[in-house]
């Protein structure tokens, strides 16, 4: 990080820096979480998740505080103002992402019969591609790494393929075995929250690059780019 007169203002960026990767840390395990207690069904660790997701929150208001605070008595310019737009907006990002994972933990009292609905062994291999993209942007965002937000651009393509297998695999489950039709729709409505989960990933990649370049790199050209 470049060196500024006033050396608060370092300590400023650094501390957003923190609580960004904090939060990020924080979503990542209610991802996890989220999915180990609807695939054992376990109540109490999705009431945990539930509850967890408060602490998400008050790290979201302390980043907007920070940061408003920060371009109001810095102005900063450039870089500088790059990194605190980047940790306004992605710390938004992950707030949601949070409230994906409160979803889904909210999803496993309203599962019935989910040892009869075999597309349940699916999900998690779903939930790991999109918890692996926040962990790999949240690395980017640390190190700045514009190539790796790019790669986790491009991964979306995988979990959309992954979320459209596991939606036709879930219909095709209702229509053979009706008795399990409010489970089967109960894990739509996760997966759904899974894809959604990579597209705010997404999102936080294109912020990591436009921070780290100053330009913009959507989808599109990151599909386009040269490996």
């Amino acid at each position: 990080m470049v060196d500024h007169t006033v050396k608060s203002f370092d300590s400023e960026i650094s501390q957003l820096r923190g609580l960004v990767a904090e939060m990020g840390g924080l979503a990542e395990v209610a991802i996890h979480d989220a999915i180990d207690a609807l695939v054992r069904h376990d109540e109490d660790l999705a009431e945990r998740v539930v509850a967890a997701d408060a602490r998400l929150d008050a790290l979201e208001a302390e980043v907007d505080r920070l940061a408003i605070r920060t371009i109001a008595l810095r102005a900063p310019m450039a870089n500088d103002l790059r990194d605190v737009i980047a940790a306004l907006k992605i710390s938004g990002v992950l707030e949601r992402i949070g409230d994906y994972a409160k979803n889904i933990a909210k999803r496993v009292n309203d599962m019935e019969g989910r040892s009869k609905v075999e597309p349940l062994t699916l999900v998690p291999a779903m939930a790991d591609i999109a918890q692996g993209m926040v962990r790999d942007v949240l690395n980017a965002y640390g190190s700045r790494d514009a190539m790796l937000a790019v790669e986790v651009i491009r991964r979306d393509e995988k979990l959309d393929q992954f979320y459209n297998t596991l939606f036709r695999s879930l219909l095709t489950h209702m229509m053979e075995n009706p008795a399990t039709i409010t489970s089967a729709a109960q894990l739509l409505f996760v997966a759904r929250n899974l894809e959604r989960i990579g597209d705010h990933a997404t999102n936080v990649a294109e912020m990591v690059y436009y921070a780290a370049t100053g330009e913009y790199c959507s989808e599109r050209d990151a599909r386009e780019e040269t490996p």
